[in-house]
C-alpha cells in the first residue's frame, strides 16, 4: 500500500538532514596582531521558532600558532536569563544547542529569537598575522549530519528498546542500595554484547538525549540511537530518531486519539514501533497492551515489536498481532527489544531480558542513525530471538530474471517458478520453515553452521506475504524473518 503524504515527507526530511543544506549563516572575519588576548563577540540573528543551532568554525594560521577559543552568547548578554551557553575553548569545531540536548560544554535549553553571538577568545595571535575565520550556523535539522561510525553497508545489530535513569530502569548502587540505573551502565553493556547500536527509549521523555551526547564521541563502535517510549493508557509505542516535543496525552483535548499523535510524528522523521501489543492493559500494567480506538491508520506505523524480551514463544508474543497487519496489507517491519530495566541483568525471562535479548539485526548503508532507520522501514532486518550474534539469516526470491531481498516486492504472475532462498549461519540442527501469509508451507533442516537452503514454489498470480523463520532442536524460535511481498504495489 502507498504511504500516507505525512509518512512521504519524514522521507524527504531524513534523506535532506543526511546529506545536509547550505548553512543559514555565514560568519567571516579576519585576525590581525592587534587582537592577541581579546574577547570578540561575533553576532548573527535567530529567527523564531528555532528548535536547533548547529555551529561549524575554523581559521587559519594554525601553522603559526593562531589560536582561537569559542563560546555561545544568548540573546540577553552574557549575564542575561538566555545568556551565556557554554564554552568550549580550543577543544572542538562543531557543537549544537537545542532545548532538550546539547554538545558537551554548552547548556540545553530555550531557543529564543533575537541576537545571540560566538564569543571568541583569542589567546594567541602573532603581531604579524592575518588570518580568517569562518562560522557556518545552521538552524534546525539542516546541519550535516555526523559521521557514520562505519561508512559502509551491513548487517548491524543492536537493540531497539532499552531504558535508564530518565525512566524507571534500577540496579543495584556500589553499596548494593537499588537506584536508577545510569544510563552510561546500559551503553556499557551494549558494548560488551558486541552490539552495533542501542536505541534509549525512556517513557515520554528525550532528556537521556543530553547524556547521549556526551557519550557517543566515547563510545564509537555502538550507535546510540535517541527516542522514546510513547506510554498511554491505551498502548506504547517507540519513536526512534526525533528529539523534537511530541504530546503523548493521547485522550486528552490537546491529542484526542492515537491517529493524532501519529500524524504529529510523522513529520519528524523517525520510525515509530508498536510496543508488546500482547500484554495485559489493567491496573498491573497500564496501557501496555495495545487497545487504540478509534481504529489506527497503520499506514503512520513502521514497525511492531513482534519479539519483547523473552515473550517469542508465550501468549504474550507480539508475533500473531503483526501477521493480522501483513494480512491487512500493511507492510509493517518486525523488530525485537529488550525493554531492558536494569542494565546489570543476566540472561532473560518472561519478566525481563538482558540488553541485546532480543538483537535486531539491520541491514543498512552505514552506521549512522539515517542508514538504520532506513533500514528498518524497507523491512531489512530479521530479529535473533536469543540475541546470540553467531546466528545469522539473509533471505531472498526470484521470479525470472527479478530478484528481491527481504523488504521487497516481487511481481510473480500465476505459473511463474518462485525461487525462495535463505542463507543460514549459527544455527545448525535446527529447523527453517518457510511461512506464507502465516501459514509453514515448507521446512527444511539446517545443516552445519553456514547451510544454504532453496524452497521452489509456483505462483498463482495471488498478493502474499512470505518470510523465513528458523526454530532451535527444541522447537523454540531463533530468528524471525521480515517478509518478502509477493504481488503488493510498491510501497
Amino acid at each position: 500500500m502507498r504511504l500516507a503524504a505525512a509518512a512521504l515527507c519524514a522521507l524527504a526530511a531524513a534523506a535532506a538532514q543526511a546529506a545536509g543544506a547550505p548553512p543559514d549563516v555565514v560568519l567571516e572575519g579576519e585576525l590581525r596582531g592587534a587582537d592577541h588576548q581579546t574577547y570578540r563577540e561575533v553576532p548573527f540573528e535567530v529567527p523564531a521558532g528555532t528548535r536547533r543551532i548547529t555551529v561549524e568554525f575554523d581559521y587559519s594560521g594554525r601553522e603559526d600558532r593562531t589560536t582561537v577559543d569559542l563560546g555561545l552568547i544568548g540573546p540577553d548578554g552574557f549575564l542575561g536569563r538566555d545568556g551565556f551557553r557554554g564554552w568550549s575553548g580550543g577543544n572542538k569545531r562543531r557543537f549544537t544547542v537545542a532545548a532538550t540536548d546539547a554538545t558537551p560544554s554548552y547548556q540545553p535549553g530555550p531557543l529564543a529569537p533575537g541576537r545571540w553571538a560566538l564569543l571568541l577568545g583569542l589567546p594567541n595571535v602573532r603581531p604579524q598575522a592575518r588570518d580568517r575565520y569562518t562560522a557556518r550556523i545552521w538552524f534546525d535539522e539542516r546541519a550535516p549530519a555526523p559521521a557514520p561510525l562505519r561508512d559502509a553497508p551491513g548487517w548491524y545489530r543492536g537493540d531497539l528498546h532499552a531504558h535508564d535513569a530518565h525512566s524507571d530502569a534500577g540496579c543495584p548502587s556500589q553499596s548494593g542500595q537499588r537506584v536508577p540505573c545510569p544510563l552510561f551502565k546500559t551503553v556499557e553493556r551494549a558494548a560488551e554484547r558486541g552490539l552495533d547500536f542501542i536505541a534509549l527509549t525512556d517513557h515520554n521523555t528525550v532528556s537521556q538525549a543530553n547524556a547521549i551526547a556526551e557519550l557517543q564521541p566515547y563510545y564509537d563502535r555502538v550507535l546510540l540511537l535517541p527516542g522514546r517510549e510513547v506510554t498511554t493508557f491505551s498502548g506504547h509505542g517507540n519513536l526512534i530518531g526525533p528529539v523534537d516535543p511530541l504530546d503523548f496525552r493521547v485522550g486528552s483535548a490537546a491529542v484526542p486519539d492515537w491517529n493524532h499523535l501519529l500524524r504529529a510524528a510523522a513529520p519528524l522523521g523517525g520510525v515509530f514501533a508498536i510496543n508488546h501489543p500482547i500484554r495485559p492493559s489493567d491496573e498491573t500494567c497500564m496501557g501496555c497492551g495495545w487497545t487504540a480506538a478509534p481504529p489506527v491508520d497503520y499506514a503512520l506505523v513502521q514497525a511492531v515489536e513482534a519479539v519483547n524480551g523473552a515473550d517469542a514463544d508465550t501468549p504474550y508474543s507480539g508475533i500473531p498481532f503483526w501477521e493480522r497487519l501483513l494480512d491487512a496489507g500493511h507492510r509493517v517491519t518486525a523488530i525485537g527489544g529488550s525493554d531492558n530495566h536494569d542494565a546489570t541483568l543476566r540472561g532473560a525471562t518472561p519478566g525481563g531480558a538482558e540488553i541485546g535479548t532480543p538483537a535486531t539485526v539491520v541491514h543498512a548503508r552505514a552506521l549512522s542513525i539515517p542508514a538504520i532507520l532506513a533500514g528498518l522501514r524497507a523491512g531489512r532486518a530479521f530479529v535473533d530471538v536469543q540475541g546470540d550474534p553467531r546466528r545469522g539469516l539473509r533471505f531472498s526470491a526470484s521470479a525470472g530474471t527479478t530478484r528481491a531481498d527481504m523488504g521487497d516486492a516481487l511481481a510473480a504472475p500465476a505459473g511463474a517458478d518462485l525461487g525462495f532462498e535463505a542463507t543460514v549461519t549459527g544455527a545448525a540442527g535446527g529447523r527453517a520453515q518457510l511461512v506464507e501469509d502465516g501459514r509453514i508451507v515448507a521446512e527444511q533442516g539446517v545443516d552445519g553452521d553456514e547451510a544454504m537452503l532453496r524452497f521452489p514454489r509456483r505462483g498463482d498470480g495471488r498478493r502474499h506475504w512470505v518470510r523465513l523463520d528458523v526454530r532451535g532442536p527444541d522447537g523454540r524460535l531463533w530468528l524471525l524473518g521480515n517478509p518478502i511481498y509477493v504481488n503488493h504495489d510498491a510501497p
